[in-house]
Protein backbone atom coordinates (compact mmCIF):
# COMPACT_ATOMS: atom_id res chain seq x y z
CA UNK A 1 0.00 0.00 0.00
CA UNK A 2 1.44 3.40 -1.00
CA UNK A 3 1.77 6.34 1.32
CA UNK A 4 -1.42 8.05 0.10
CA UNK A 5 -3.48 4.99 0.98
CA UNK A 6 -1.81 4.66 4.37
CA UNK A 7 -3.11 8.13 5.30
CA UNK A 8 -6.69 6.92 4.76
CA UNK A 9 -6.27 4.39 7.57
CA UNK A 10 -5.91 7.14 10.18
CA UNK A 11 -9.22 7.80 11.99
CA UNK A 12 -10.67 11.33 12.00
CA UNK A 13 -10.55 13.48 15.14
CA UNK A 14 -14.36 13.42 15.51
CA UNK A 15 -14.37 9.61 15.34
CA UNK A 16 -11.87 9.42 18.17
CA UNK A 17 -13.79 11.97 20.26
CA UNK A 18 -16.83 9.71 19.95
CA UNK A 19 -15.01 6.70 21.40
CA UNK A 20 -16.32 5.60 24.82
CA UNK A 21 -12.86 5.61 26.43
CA UNK A 22 -12.15 9.11 25.16
CA UNK A 23 -15.52 10.37 26.44
CA UNK A 24 -14.71 8.98 29.90
CA UNK A 25 -11.32 10.65 29.72
CA UNK A 26 -12.98 14.04 29.17
CA UNK A 27 -14.96 13.64 32.40
CA UNK A 28 -11.85 14.53 34.43
CA UNK A 29 -9.46 15.99 31.85
CA UNK A 30 -10.38 19.24 30.01
CA UNK A 31 -11.66 18.68 26.45
CA UNK A 32 -8.98 20.99 25.02
CA UNK A 33 -6.17 18.85 26.48
CA UNK A 34 -7.76 15.65 25.14
CA UNK A 35 -8.26 17.27 21.72
CA UNK A 36 -4.65 18.49 21.62
CA UNK A 37 -3.49 14.98 22.59
CA UNK A 38 -5.54 13.37 19.79
CA UNK A 39 -4.08 15.75 17.22
CA UNK A 40 -0.56 15.21 18.53
CA UNK A 41 -0.79 11.41 18.32
CA UNK A 42 -2.37 11.54 14.84
CA UNK A 43 0.30 13.97 13.62
CA UNK A 44 3.04 11.61 14.80
CA UNK A 45 1.60 8.78 12.70
CA UNK A 46 1.24 11.11 9.70
CA UNK A 47 4.84 12.27 10.08
CA UNK A 48 6.13 8.68 10.02
CA UNK A 49 4.10 7.96 6.88
CA UNK A 50 5.46 11.12 5.19
CA UNK A 51 9.01 10.02 5.88
CA UNK A 52 8.22 6.59 4.46
CA UNK A 53 9.76 4.72 7.38
CA UNK A 54 6.64 2.84 8.52
CA UNK A 55 4.87 -0.22 7.09
CA UNK A 56 1.15 -0.80 6.74
CA UNK A 57 1.33 -3.31 9.60
CA UNK A 58 3.04 -0.73 11.84
CA UNK A 59 0.43 1.90 10.93
CA UNK A 60 -2.38 -0.48 11.89
CA UNK A 61 -0.58 -1.34 15.12
CA UNK A 62 -0.24 2.37 15.97
CA UNK A 63 -3.93 2.96 15.21
CA UNK A 64 -4.98 0.01 17.38
CA UNK A 65 -3.05 1.46 20.31
CA UNK A 66 -4.12 5.04 19.55
CA UNK A 67 -6.68 5.34 22.35
CA UNK A 68 -4.12 4.21 24.92
CA UNK A 69 -1.53 6.61 23.53
CA UNK A 70 -4.02 9.48 23.61
CA UNK A 71 -4.93 8.71 27.23
CA UNK A 72 -1.27 8.64 28.31
CA UNK A 73 -0.48 11.88 26.49
CA UNK A 74 -3.58 13.58 27.92
CA UNK A 75 -2.74 12.48 31.46
CA UNK A 76 0.84 13.72 31.04
CA UNK A 77 -0.37 17.07 29.70
CA UNK A 78 -2.89 17.38 32.53
CA UNK A 79 -0.37 16.56 35.28
CA UNK A 80 0.91 19.40 37.45
CA UNK A 81 4.42 20.56 36.62
CA UNK A 82 5.34 20.94 40.28
CA UNK A 83 5.16 17.42 41.65
CA UNK A 84 5.84 15.52 44.82
CA UNK A 85 9.03 13.42 44.84
CA UNK A 86 10.71 11.06 47.29
CA UNK A 87 14.07 12.41 48.43
CA UNK A 88 16.34 9.40 48.87
CA UNK A 89 19.55 11.39 48.33
CA UNK A 90 20.36 11.91 52.00
CA UNK A 91 20.62 15.69 51.46
CA UNK A 92 18.25 17.04 54.11
CA UNK A 93 17.82 20.64 52.91
CA UNK A 94 17.84 19.84 49.19
CA UNK A 95 17.49 23.12 47.29
CA UNK A 96 16.48 21.37 44.05
CA UNK A 97 13.84 19.32 45.86
CA UNK A 98 12.12 22.13 47.77
CA UNK A 99 14.41 22.55 50.78
CA UNK A 100 12.70 22.19 54.18
CA UNK A 101 9.56 20.10 54.61
CA UNK A 102 6.46 21.38 56.36
CA UNK A 103 4.73 18.95 58.72
CA UNK A 104 1.02 18.14 58.52
CA UNK A 105 0.09 20.20 61.59
CA UNK A 106 1.56 23.23 59.85
CA UNK A 107 -0.30 22.34 56.66
CA UNK A 108 -3.56 22.20 58.65
CA UNK A 109 -2.95 25.76 59.80
CA UNK A 110 -2.20 26.91 56.24
CA UNK A 111 -5.37 25.20 55.01
CA UNK A 112 -7.45 26.87 57.72
CA UNK A 113 -6.11 30.31 56.79
CA UNK A 114 -6.14 29.79 53.02
CA UNK A 115 -9.70 28.48 52.77
CA UNK A 116 -11.22 31.14 55.03
CA UNK A 117 -11.01 34.86 55.60
CA UNK A 118 -8.38 35.87 58.17
CA UNK A 119 -7.17 38.87 60.15
CA UNK A 120 -4.13 39.21 57.87
CA UNK A 121 -4.18 43.02 58.04
CA UNK A 122 -6.94 43.57 60.58
CA UNK A 123 -6.47 44.43 64.26
CA UNK A 124 -9.14 42.46 66.11
CA UNK A 125 -8.65 44.45 69.34
CA UNK A 126 -9.11 47.86 67.73
CA UNK A 127 -11.50 46.80 64.98
CA UNK A 128 -9.36 48.63 62.43
CA UNK A 129 -6.68 48.07 59.82
CA UNK A 130 -3.63 46.25 61.19
CA UNK A 131 -0.22 45.09 59.96
CA UNK A 132 0.64 41.67 58.57
CA UNK A 133 4.04 41.95 60.28
CA UNK A 134 2.47 41.98 63.75
CA UNK A 135 1.55 38.27 63.60
CA UNK A 136 5.19 37.14 63.72
CA UNK A 137 7.09 39.94 65.45
CA UNK A 138 6.29 38.92 69.01
CA UNK A 139 7.19 35.24 68.61
CA UNK A 140 10.45 36.02 66.72
CA UNK A 141 11.50 38.47 69.44
CA UNK A 142 10.57 36.05 72.22
CA UNK A 143 12.75 33.27 70.75
CA UNK A 144 15.73 35.40 69.67
CA UNK A 145 15.74 38.20 72.26
CA UNK A 146 15.52 40.91 69.59
CA UNK A 147 13.72 44.22 70.12
CA UNK A 148 11.89 44.13 66.83
CA UNK A 149 11.39 41.80 63.87
CA UNK A 150 9.83 41.55 60.44
CA UNK A 151 9.58 38.91 57.72
CA UNK A 152 10.05 39.28 53.96
CA UNK A 153 9.95 36.77 51.12
CA UNK A 154 13.57 35.51 51.28
CA UNK A 155 16.93 36.28 52.84
CA UNK A 156 18.33 38.10 49.80
CA UNK A 157 15.37 40.47 50.12
CA UNK A 158 16.05 40.79 53.86
CA UNK A 159 19.68 41.83 53.23
CA UNK A 160 18.67 44.22 50.45
CA UNK A 161 15.96 45.85 52.57
CA UNK A 162 18.29 46.28 55.56
CA UNK A 163 21.02 47.87 53.43
CA UNK A 164 18.58 50.04 51.48
CA UNK A 165 17.10 51.37 54.73
CA UNK A 166 20.31 51.83 56.72
CA UNK A 167 22.94 52.64 54.08
CA UNK A 168 21.47 53.85 50.80
CA UNK A 169 23.97 56.03 48.91
CA UNK A 170 26.45 55.44 51.74
CA UNK A 171 29.36 53.03 52.24
CA UNK A 172 29.13 49.62 53.88
CA UNK A 173 32.33 47.84 54.92
CA UNK A 174 32.60 44.07 54.44
CA UNK A 175 35.45 41.55 54.33
CA UNK A 176 36.56 40.32 50.90
CA UNK A 177 36.43 36.79 52.27
CA UNK A 178 32.70 37.21 52.86
CA UNK A 179 31.65 38.36 49.37
CA UNK A 180 29.86 35.09 48.80
CA UNK A 181 27.74 33.80 45.95
CA UNK A 182 24.51 32.10 46.96
CA UNK A 183 22.16 29.87 44.94
CA UNK A 184 21.28 30.80 41.37
CA UNK A 185 24.44 32.94 40.90
CA UNK A 186 23.16 35.70 43.23
CA UNK A 187 26.12 37.46 44.81
CA UNK A 188 26.39 39.62 47.92
CA UNK A 189 28.06 42.49 45.95
CA UNK A 190 25.16 42.46 43.47
CA UNK A 191 22.57 42.51 46.27
CA UNK A 192 24.42 45.43 47.87
CA UNK A 193 24.55 47.32 44.59
CA UNK A 194 20.81 46.92 44.04
CA UNK A 195 20.14 48.17 47.57
CA UNK A 196 21.85 51.46 46.75
CA UNK A 197 24.62 50.90 49.29
CA UNK A 198 28.26 51.31 48.22
CA UNK A 199 30.45 48.28 48.83
CA UNK A 200 33.81 48.78 50.49
CA UNK A 201 35.69 45.46 50.56
CA UNK A 202 38.58 45.14 53.02
CA UNK A 203 41.25 42.55 53.77
CA UNK A 204 42.04 39.64 51.48
CA UNK A 205 40.21 36.46 50.50
CA UNK A 206 41.80 34.42 53.27
CA UNK A 207 42.72 37.04 55.90
CA UNK A 208 40.91 40.07 57.25
CA UNK A 209 41.86 41.90 60.45
CA UNK A 210 39.99 44.38 62.64
CA UNK A 211 42.44 47.11 61.57
CA UNK A 212 41.33 46.61 57.94
CA UNK A 213 37.80 47.63 58.87
CA UNK A 214 38.97 50.60 60.94
CA UNK A 215 41.18 51.99 58.18
CA UNK A 216 38.20 52.02 55.81
CA UNK A 217 35.89 53.98 58.13
CA UNK A 218 35.23 57.59 57.07
CA UNK A 219 32.41 60.14 57.06
CA UNK A 220 30.65 58.21 54.25
CA UNK A 221 30.52 54.94 56.21
CA UNK A 222 26.94 53.99 57.13
CA UNK A 223 27.34 50.43 58.49
CA UNK A 224 29.57 47.44 59.09
CA UNK A 225 28.44 44.20 57.47
CA UNK A 226 29.31 40.68 58.60
CA UNK A 227 28.36 37.82 56.26
CA UNK A 228 28.46 34.28 57.61
CA UNK A 229 30.03 32.02 54.98
CA UNK A 230 27.58 29.21 55.60
CA UNK A 231 27.92 27.61 52.16
CA UNK A 232 31.71 27.18 52.03
CA UNK A 233 34.83 27.12 54.20
CA UNK A 234 38.34 28.44 53.59
CA UNK A 235 40.84 26.25 55.42
CA UNK A 236 44.51 26.76 56.25
CA UNK A 237 46.19 30.17 56.57
CA UNK A 238 43.08 32.19 57.41
CA UNK A 239 41.71 34.71 59.85
CA UNK A 240 38.47 36.66 60.05
CA UNK A 241 36.85 39.14 62.39
CA UNK A 242 33.81 37.94 64.30
CA UNK A 243 30.86 40.09 65.28
CA UNK A 244 32.07 40.39 68.89
CA UNK A 245 35.24 42.13 67.69
CA UNK A 246 33.32 44.31 65.23
CA UNK A 247 31.17 45.45 68.15
CA UNK A 248 34.21 47.41 69.38
CA UNK A 249 34.29 49.45 66.16
CA UNK A 250 30.54 49.83 66.16
CA UNK A 251 30.68 51.40 69.60
CA UNK A 252 33.79 53.49 68.92
CA UNK A 253 32.44 55.04 65.70
CA UNK A 254 28.70 54.84 66.44
CA UNK A 255 27.98 52.67 63.41
CA UNK A 256 25.26 50.01 63.09
CA UNK A 257 26.44 46.41 62.72
CA UNK A 258 24.50 44.13 60.35
CA UNK A 259 25.04 40.37 60.14
CA UNK A 260 23.72 38.08 57.44
CA UNK A 261 23.67 34.58 58.91
CA UNK A 262 22.25 32.90 55.78
CA UNK A 263 20.86 29.79 57.46
CA UNK A 264 18.69 30.60 60.43
CA UNK A 265 19.77 28.49 63.40
CA UNK A 266 17.78 28.94 66.61
CA UNK A 267 19.20 26.01 68.62
CA UNK A 268 22.75 24.86 69.28
CA UNK A 269 23.21 21.89 66.94
CA UNK A 270 26.56 20.91 68.44
CA UNK A 271 24.78 19.14 71.31
CA UNK A 272 23.44 16.69 68.67
CA UNK A 273 26.90 15.91 67.32
CA UNK A 274 26.68 18.41 64.46
CA UNK A 275 29.29 21.09 63.77
CA UNK A 276 28.58 24.31 65.67
CA UNK A 277 26.74 26.91 63.62
CA UNK A 278 26.25 30.43 65.04
CA UNK A 279 22.71 30.95 66.29
CA UNK A 280 20.67 34.12 65.85
CA UNK A 281 20.68 34.55 69.63
CA UNK A 282 24.51 34.41 69.68
CA UNK A 283 24.76 37.26 67.17
CA UNK A 284 22.31 39.49 69.02
CA UNK A 285 24.06 38.79 72.32
CA UNK A 286 27.34 39.93 70.76
CA UNK A 287 25.82 43.33 70.04
CA UNK A 288 24.77 42.97 66.39
CA UNK A 289 22.08 45.54 65.59
CA UNK A 290 20.36 43.71 62.72
CA UNK A 291 20.51 39.98 61.91
CA UNK A 292 19.04 38.48 58.72
CA UNK A 293 18.50 34.79 58.01
CA UNK A 294 16.42 32.32 56.00
CA UNK A 295 13.23 30.63 57.14
CA UNK A 296 13.51 27.57 54.89
CA UNK A 297 16.99 26.29 55.68
CA UNK A 298 18.11 25.17 59.14
CA UNK A 299 15.13 26.89 60.74
CA UNK A 300 12.96 24.34 58.93
CA UNK A 301 10.07 26.56 57.87
CA UNK A 302 8.73 28.06 54.62
CA UNK A 303 10.72 30.26 52.29
CA UNK A 304 11.16 33.58 54.05
CA UNK A 305 13.74 36.15 55.05
CA UNK A 306 13.65 37.08 58.73
CA UNK A 307 15.06 40.38 60.05
CA UNK A 308 15.51 40.82 63.80
CA UNK A 309 17.28 43.37 65.97
CA UNK A 310 17.00 46.98 67.09
CA UNK A 311 13.43 48.23 66.93
CA UNK A 312 14.36 51.65 65.54
CA UNK A 313 15.88 50.07 62.41
CA UNK A 314 13.05 47.55 62.01
CA UNK A 315 10.46 50.35 62.10
CA UNK A 316 12.39 52.24 59.40
CA UNK A 317 12.41 49.11 57.23
CA UNK A 318 8.65 48.73 57.53
CA UNK A 319 8.31 52.22 56.00
CA UNK A 320 10.73 51.50 53.13
CA UNK A 321 8.92 51.33 49.73
CA UNK A 322 10.79 48.07 48.97
CA UNK A 323 8.89 46.40 51.81
CA UNK A 324 5.76 46.29 49.65
CA UNK A 325 7.64 44.39 46.94
CA UNK A 326 9.20 41.98 49.44
CA UNK A 327 6.20 41.30 51.67
CA UNK A 328 5.11 37.78 52.55
CA UNK A 329 1.65 36.32 51.94
CA UNK A 330 -0.77 34.68 54.36
CA UNK A 331 0.48 31.16 53.54
CA UNK A 332 4.03 32.00 54.63
CA UNK A 333 2.87 33.79 57.77
CA UNK A 334 0.66 30.85 58.79
CA UNK A 335 3.42 28.28 58.18
CA UNK A 336 6.14 30.32 59.87
CA UNK A 337 4.06 31.05 62.97
CA UNK A 338 3.45 27.34 63.60
CA UNK A 339 7.12 26.50 62.96
CA UNK A 340 8.37 29.24 65.29
CA UNK A 341 6.03 28.17 68.10
CA UNK A 342 7.74 24.76 68.15
CA UNK A 343 10.95 26.55 69.13
CA UNK A 344 9.47 27.53 72.48
CA UNK A 345 10.41 23.98 73.53
CA UNK A 346 13.55 22.52 71.93
CA UNK A 347 12.40 18.92 72.41
CA UNK A 348 9.19 19.66 70.54
CA UNK A 349 11.12 21.48 67.80
CA UNK A 350 13.44 18.54 67.11
CA UNK A 351 10.48 16.16 67.07
CA UNK A 352 7.96 18.16 65.03
CA UNK A 353 10.09 20.13 62.56
CA UNK A 354 11.03 17.63 59.80
CA UNK A 355 14.39 19.27 58.99
CA UNK A 356 15.55 19.22 62.62
CA UNK A 357 14.16 15.72 63.10
CA UNK A 358 16.16 14.38 60.14
CA UNK A 359 19.35 16.19 61.13
CA UNK A 360 19.26 14.96 64.73
CA UNK A 361 17.98 11.43 63.97
CA UNK A 362 20.10 8.80 65.78
CA UNK A 363 22.01 6.34 63.58
CA UNK A 364 20.27 3.39 65.27
CA UNK A 365 16.88 4.73 64.21
CA UNK A 366 18.08 5.10 60.61
CA UNK A 367 19.44 1.54 60.70
CA UNK A 368 16.07 0.20 61.89
CA UNK A 369 14.34 2.04 59.05
CA UNK A 370 16.79 0.53 56.55
CA UNK A 371 16.17 -3.00 57.88
CA UNK A 372 12.41 -2.50 57.70
CA UNK A 373 12.56 -1.21 54.11
CA UNK A 374 14.90 -4.00 53.03
CA UNK A 375 12.50 -6.65 54.38
CA UNK A 376 9.60 -5.02 52.56
CA UNK A 377 11.54 -4.89 49.28
CA UNK A 378 12.61 -8.53 49.57
CA UNK A 379 9.02 -9.63 50.20
CA UNK A 380 7.78 -7.87 47.07
CA UNK A 381 10.65 -8.24 44.60
CA UNK A 382 12.01 -11.72 44.05
CA UNK A 383 14.38 -11.47 41.12
CA UNK A 384 17.90 -12.86 40.76
CA UNK A 385 19.01 -9.80 38.81
CA UNK A 386 18.02 -7.47 41.66
CA UNK A 387 20.26 -7.44 44.76
CA UNK A 388 19.54 -5.40 47.90
CA UNK A 389 21.93 -4.65 50.74
CA UNK A 390 22.39 -2.12 53.56
CA UNK A 391 25.55 -0.05 53.52
CA UNK A 392 27.09 2.68 55.65
CA UNK A 393 26.78 6.09 54.05
CA UNK A 394 26.93 9.80 54.80
CA UNK A 395 24.10 12.32 54.60
CA UNK A 396 24.57 16.04 53.99
CA UNK A 397 22.86 19.05 55.53
CA UNK A 398 22.41 20.83 52.18
CA UNK A 399 20.88 24.20 51.37
CA UNK A 400 24.27 25.91 51.56
CA UNK A 401 24.52 25.05 55.27
CA UNK A 402 27.40 23.32 57.05
CA UNK A 403 29.22 22.32 53.82
CA UNK A 404 31.84 20.18 55.59
CA UNK A 405 29.40 18.28 57.77
CA UNK A 406 28.99 14.56 57.00
CA UNK A 407 26.24 12.80 58.95
CA UNK A 408 26.70 9.06 59.44
CA UNK A 409 23.76 7.24 57.88
CA UNK A 410 22.52 3.97 56.39
CA UNK A 411 21.48 3.39 52.80
CA UNK A 412 19.73 0.71 50.81
CA UNK A 413 22.20 -0.25 48.08
CA UNK A 414 20.76 -1.83 44.93
CA UNK A 415 22.88 -3.79 42.45
CA UNK A 416 21.62 -5.06 39.10
CA UNK A 417 22.97 -8.10 37.28
CA UNK A 418 23.29 -7.63 33.50
CA UNK A 419 20.94 -4.65 33.57
CA UNK A 420 21.57 -0.94 33.08
CA UNK A 421 21.87 0.89 36.40
CA UNK A 422 21.58 4.25 34.63
CA UNK A 423 18.36 3.19 32.90
CA UNK A 424 17.01 1.91 36.23
CA UNK A 425 17.73 5.28 37.85
CA UNK A 426 16.02 7.05 34.95
CA UNK A 427 12.95 4.87 35.43
CA UNK A 428 12.80 5.74 39.14
CA UNK A 429 12.63 9.41 38.14
CA UNK A 430 9.87 8.64 35.64
CA UNK A 431 7.70 6.87 38.22
CA UNK A 432 4.31 8.38 39.14
CA UNK A 433 5.91 9.81 42.27
CA UNK A 434 9.53 10.25 41.15
CA UNK A 435 12.18 8.73 43.44
CA UNK A 436 15.42 10.72 43.51
CA UNK A 437 18.42 8.60 44.49
CA UNK A 438 22.23 8.61 44.32
CA UNK A 439 24.09 6.65 41.68
CA UNK A 440 27.63 5.64 42.70
CA UNK A 441 29.95 2.96 41.31
CA UNK A 442 27.12 1.29 39.40
CA UNK A 443 24.87 1.01 42.45
CA UNK A 444 21.66 2.84 43.37
CA UNK A 445 21.67 4.28 46.91
CA UNK A 446 18.60 5.25 48.93
CA UNK A 447 19.62 7.11 52.09
CA UNK A 448 17.16 6.37 54.89
CA UNK A 449 17.78 9.64 56.72
CA UNK A 450 15.59 11.47 54.21
CA UNK A 451 13.12 8.68 53.34
CA UNK A 452 10.11 8.61 55.67
CA UNK A 453 8.42 5.36 56.68
CA UNK A 454 5.13 6.53 55.16
CA UNK A 455 6.99 6.61 51.80
CA UNK A 456 8.12 2.97 51.92
CA UNK A 457 5.21 1.68 49.79
CA UNK A 458 5.94 4.32 47.16
CA UNK A 459 9.61 3.29 47.12
CA UNK A 460 8.85 -0.43 46.79
CA UNK A 461 6.30 0.11 44.02
CA UNK A 462 8.73 2.49 42.27
CA UNK A 463 11.48 -0.13 42.41
CA UNK A 464 9.12 -2.73 40.92
CA UNK A 465 8.21 -0.31 38.13
CA UNK A 466 11.87 0.58 37.41
CA UNK A 467 12.92 -3.09 37.30
CA UNK A 468 10.09 -4.01 34.93
CA UNK A 469 10.92 -1.11 32.60
CA UNK A 470 14.67 -1.78 32.55
CA UNK A 471 14.01 -5.41 31.61
CA UNK A 472 11.69 -4.32 28.80
CA UNK A 473 14.39 -1.94 27.60
CA UNK A 474 16.95 -4.76 27.48
CA UNK A 475 14.62 -6.91 25.38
Amino acid sequence: MNNRNLFTLIPKVDELLDKENIKKLMEFIPRKIVLDSIRLEIDQIREKIKKGNITEEEVLESINSLEGSIEKTARDKNAYKLRRVVNATGVVIHTNLGRSLINMKTMDSISEIASNYSNLEYDLDRGARGSRYSHLEEIVCEITGGEGAMVVNNNAAAVMLALSTMAKDKEVIVSRGELIEIGGSFRIPDVMEQSGAKLVAVGTTNKTHLRDYERAINEETAALLKVHTSNYRILGFTSSVDSEELFQLKEKYNLPLIEDLGSGVLIDLSKYGIEYEPTVQDSLNKGVDIVTFSGDKLLGGPQAGIIVGKKEYIEEMKRNPLTRAFRVDKFTIAALEVTLRYYLDENIATREIPTLNMLTMPLEEIKNKALKLKRRINRRIKDNSFLVDIEDSFSEVGGGSLPLEKLASKSIAISLKDLSTQEFENNLREYTIPIITRLYKDKIYLDLRTVREDEFNIVVEGLEYALKKVKEYKQ
